[in-house]
This record gives C-alpha cells, structure tokens and sequence, in this order.
C-alpha cells in the first residue's frame, strides 16, 4: 500500500487535440501528452485512479448514428458511454504504461468500463437540460424531435440536443477498483461519469438508461468511495478565476469552502464549464469525516504532480491545515 491514494479528473482538453480535433490520431497524441504528466503523479508514490471526460468522442457517436440509421439500428446513450470509455480507456492504458516505463515505474495500467447508480425517479428525467452532440439546422432537429428527441434553440449556432444528467449516486464498479488498485495497477475508470444505470426493482438487477452523468460530479463520488485523499481536477486554467471577463479578474489560491461556496452563489462561475469542477470539489472535501481533511486542487494538466505534493499550486480547498496527499488521508 502507498501512502496516499489521489484521483485524477481529466478534462476534454486532454482527450482532443489543441485545436479540438478528435480525429485518432490527435486524441492519441493528446492523450500520451497527457499520460505523461500522469506518470509523474505515480513517481510521487501515490497510487492513482483516473477518470475523463468524453464529451467529443459521445457527440461523434451520436453523427454516426444520425447517419448510418438506415443501415444499422441506433444505439443508445449508456451504449454511446461504454463505448467511450473502453476506446478512451485502453488509449490511456497504452499511453500511460509508456509514460510509466520512460520513467523506470513497474507500476501499469488497467482501465474498467464502470456502471455510475443514478436514481430512476431523478428530476433531470423530466427536464433534460446537458447538450450533447453537435449543433443542427432546425429541420434536422425536428427530424428527431418526431422520434422523441429533445433539443432546444440555441441561437446562431443552431439547434441542439439535450439529454438527462442525474446525480450520481453509487460507482457500482468500486470494488473492482480496489482490487486492481491492491494489485498495484494504476486505474483508469468512470469515465465520462460512468455507464448510467437504474435499479430495475427485480432484485439488484441493473439496467442502462439514456443520461449522461456529469463526470466532474462522478470523480467527487468516485474519491469519497474509494477514501482518497486528494482529488485533482485537471483543466485547461491554473486556478480557478473570480471575475473572469473583466478587469478585476483574480485567481484564488488556497480556499475554505464556504469562501468558495460564496463565490458560486454569486454567480461566479459558467455553469457549462466551471461551476461542475467547483461543486465536485466542494462536495468531496465537504464530505470528509472529523479530523481527516480531504484536499482538493483545480488547476492545469501540467501542474497536477506538483498539485499532489504542495498546497500553493493551483486553487487548492482543504478544512482545517494544509497537508499533502503523502499523509495518507482515510476517513473512517
């Protein structure tokens, strides 16, 4: 056993290329680029759970629906999911065992294509509200708003679907997770915020349903689940802004959470693109027990192995004093 356990949440930008590319070829070279800085958070001596978006891969999966309908059947969100996450996942599992090889590591790594329990009666059932996909003409839209589609207005740049996004409430798939963790692989899981499934009411029994689960939220679980110590999210910024947009703009360092609570209730952050990493790291600290302080960091992807091992990198929200991950946080 190491002496911490740290979870990593990868966003979009690690998946695709600069320009946003999802070509194979782009999401290969941005995901060794991304693997490498990875490695450098095994070589702190902590072990590593790693999660990811999908966003792009998903919404090219749906054009390939729209497009091959006539020839073969449409395959569903959870579908769409799944299959993400195992392309993704075994993409970071070759990328990382390089990165971890170059860095003389014996540690490897495995990737589980993982199931997210979400609630069946959730009120995103009834209000779908997450885009997904790409941008349509209208005509396009009502073409499958006749099949039951959603999609809404969104201006110039046209029409575009809108899914359910639940809250996750179980990573079902944990225990796997801690077996390859106590075998000493570096895992890669839940991503895109798991596969969403529902309690069919049959007796445990689980069933796929049409969501996708914010994976921001998914990490936060996923962390408090497997009693990490640190949750980074990684992203495109070193910080995380208050007045972005405008001249008194201004990074936050070192944060209590009721400070960053104060900052999201004023609106501070875009709710398409911040405000998830902000209320997925203010859950998982504010969920760690008495005397135990769990840290998380929001900051860049090239800053996360310093994120593990100091507390003035990145925007980092901890109760009580400052401590790194090498502590080994567990919480009862």
């Amino acid at each position: 056993m190491t002496s911490g356990r740290v979870v990593i949440a990868l966003g979009g930008n690690a998946m695709t290329g600069p320009d946003g590319s999802a070509t194979p070829g782009a999401q290969r070279e941005a995901i060794a680029a991304a693997s490498q800085r990875v490695a450098e958070v095994v070589a702190t001596g902590v072990q590593v759970v790693l999660t990811h978006g999908n966003g792009p891969q998903v919404g090219n999966l749906l054009v390939k629906n729209e497009l091959a309908a006539h020839e073969v059947p449409p395959v569903p969100l959870d579908w769409c999911v799944a299959q993400t996450q195992a392309t993704i996942g075994f993409t970071l599992a070759d990328e990382l065992d390089a990165a971890l090889a170059a860095h003389g590591l014996p540690q490897r790594t495995a990737a589980l294509v993982t199931r997210t329990l979400v609630d069946a009666d959730d009120p995103h059932f009834r209000e779908p509200s997450k885009p997904v996909g790409r941008f349509r003409p209208r005509e396009q839209a009502e073409r499958s708003m006749a099949h039951g589609q959603v999609w809404e207005d969104r201006g110039e740049r046209g029409w575009r679907r809108v899914v359910a996004s639940p809250e996750p409430r179980r990573v079902v798939d944990v225990p796997g997770v801690e077996a390859l963790l106590a075998a000493g692989f570096a895992v890669v899981c839940a991503g895109g915020g798991g596969v969403p499934v529902v309690d069919d009411g049959t007796g445990g029994a689980l069933r796929g349903v049409e969501a996708v689960i914010d994976k921001d939220l998914t990490a936060a679980l996923l962390a408090r689940e497997l009693d990490a110590g640190t949750l980074v999210i990684a992203t495109d910024v070193p910080h995380v802004l208050v007045g972005y947009g405008t001249p008194a703009a201004r990074p936050l360092g070192r944060v209590t959470p009721a400070e960053l609570r104060a900052h999201a209730a004023a609106g501070e952050f875009a709710r398409g693109s911040m405000a998830p990493k902000v209320e997925a790291a203010l859950r998982f600290v504010e969920s760690s027990g008495p005397g135990h302080p769990a840290r998380a960091v929001v900051t860049s992807l090239e800053h996360i192995a310093d994120a593990v091992t100091r507390d003035d990198v990145g925007t980092v929200l901890q109760m009580g004093p400052p401590a790194s991950a090498h502590e080994g946080h567990t919480r009862p």
